[in-house]
């Protein structure tokens, strides 16, 4: 008998199950793969570390630009995956010594959640059935697999790759073509034209980067089309095999032939085969439908991470998992989905927190836009040679609150949580205007913003 039940132990699941161990609840994880999830042993973390490599390569083939001169620089793909590795191998014994130390218990086995009795949630793992009195799912999501002719069988032959097989290839291929412009399709092409691949991006929607604000996205693309990254938007994937891909564009069919073809369209919530169904969860989309508290339709049972449709995000994962454990334990807490950051890791970054200015004009908000150059940093010039990154800060003309503000340019990653801490607390353009911002730092660039709003 268990006060808690997490099924699996990505970073929802991980991170509640060491805050419910450390407030006294004995508490279970069971995890089907590996600790740490999609964004520890396929997504994030795995990801960073070969974008990692890809921006020193890129630092020194550019690096006579700041006066570092040496012959014919060179990139080892299969040292980049081997080190990926390692970096995983240690993260995931991390959040194993981590659960410990909070005194949870693992089990890795396959969990189907069998019936809800007098005593709790009935759970069977492996051959082993376990009982808890709550139980918060977690369990992630899987990449999104459109029904595209020859997909399958591209699948199994490994010309079609999904994030997980694209961070195991042993060398560096000719050309790809990666179907979806999304955080994940942006990132791999980053690091793929990087490291010298004929690099397709093909996406339905007429603009990458999904909903980052149009400005910042545009900027991004143009960015990387002058690096010889080959966006085709508009068009619609209608085949996958052969070793090429077949898309349609205004009308016509074309076909680019390519050593690798990479589906990363999204993720969808991983609910099917758990036994959701048996205690009557709602689904919404083939997601569990829960509140701003984690709460799910049935009590006693919540839900945090992927497995929501939500924010598909870690750091959202983490706070949801936080959520749901303090609110287990009589704490009321929430989650505010409208201060949530969000990066894509290509080099330049980009992180965006907060609306957008294509979403407070749907949204019929009456707002001030601002953008400015971060040649405005003194260290900004220093270090990016012909750079030429904004920030852009989205403010409530009423009350003159900060609505949302986006960064494509070096840091903005480490910045950005400045900007989500200034749209949870409402803080206003006077606020920011009185804080002392270090220099020479990229950061200043946001005070400056405001005095121009």
């Amino acid at each position: 008998m268990y006060d808690l039940i997490i099924l699996g132990g990505g970073p929802a699941g991980y991170n509640a199950a060491d805050h419910a161990g450390h407030a006294g609840l004995k508490t279970l994880v069971i995890e089907e793969r590996a600790l740490g999830g999609v964004c520890l042993n396929e997504g994030c973390v795995p990801t960073k570390t070969l974008l990692y490599s890809a921006k020193i390569y890129d630092y020194a083939k550019h690096s006579a630009d700041y006066g570092v001169k040496f012959e014919n620089p060179s990139i080892d793909h299969a040292f980049v995956v081997e080190r990926k590795n390692k970096v995983i191998k240690q993260l995931v014994s991390g959040v194993g010594a981590k659960l410990k130390k909070a005194k949870v218990d693992v089990v890795y086995a396959q969990a189907v959640i069998k019936e809800r009795n007098a005593e709790g949630f009935v759970v069977t793992a492996g051959e082993k059935e376990f009982v808890g009195k709550q139980l918060l799912v977690c369990t992630g999501s899987n990449p999104a697999l459109p029904p595209i002719d020859g997909l399958s069988d591209s699948l199994k032959s490994g010309y079609a790759l999904t994030n997980r097989e694209v961070l195991d290839l042993k060398a560096i291929p000719k050309d790809i073509v990666i179907v979806g412009g999304g955080v994940i399709g942006l990132e791999m092409a980053s690091y793929f034209n990087s490291v010298g691949s004929k690099v397709y991006v093909v996406e339905m929607m007429n603009n990458i980067a999904g909903p980052v604000d149009r400005e910042i996205s545009t900027m991004l693309q143009k960015e990387y089309a002058a690096r010889g990254v080959e966006f085709i938007l508009g068009a619609k994937v209608t085949s996958i095999k052969d070793n090429s891909v077949s898309f349609e564009k205004d009308g016509k069919v074309s076909v680019i032939k390519s050593d690798y073809a990479l589906v990363s369209i999204g993720r969808r919530a991983r609910t099917q085969g758990i036994g959701l169904e048996n205690i009557g969860v709602k689904l919404e989309r083939g997601a569990i439908v829960t509140n701003e508290f984690g709460k799910t339709n049935v009590p006693g049972v919540w839900a945090a991470g992927d497995v929501n449709g939500k924010s598909m995000l870690a750091h959202t994962a983490y706070r949801e998992g936080e959520v749901c454990i303090n609110n287990i334990l009589g704490k009321k807490d929430r989650i505010n989905y409208n201060s949530i950051p969000s990066v894509i890791y290509t080099n330049p970054e980009v992180a965006c927190v907060g609306e957008t200015e294509e979403s407070a004009k749907q949204k019929g908000l009456d707002v001030n836009i601002q953008t400015v150059t971060l040649k405005y940093s003194g260290r900004y010039v220093a270090e990016n040679e012909g750079g030429n990154g904004v920030v852009k800060v989205i403010t409530d003309k009423k009350h003159n609150n900060i609505l949302g503000l986006h960064i494509i340019g070096s840091y903005a990653s480490e910045m950005i949580y400045g900007a989500a801490m200034m749209v949870e607390t409402e803080m206003r353009v006077a606020d920011v205007q009185k804080l002392v911002f270090p220099h020479p730092t990229v950061c200043e660039v946001i005070r400056e913003t405001m005095f121009m709003i």
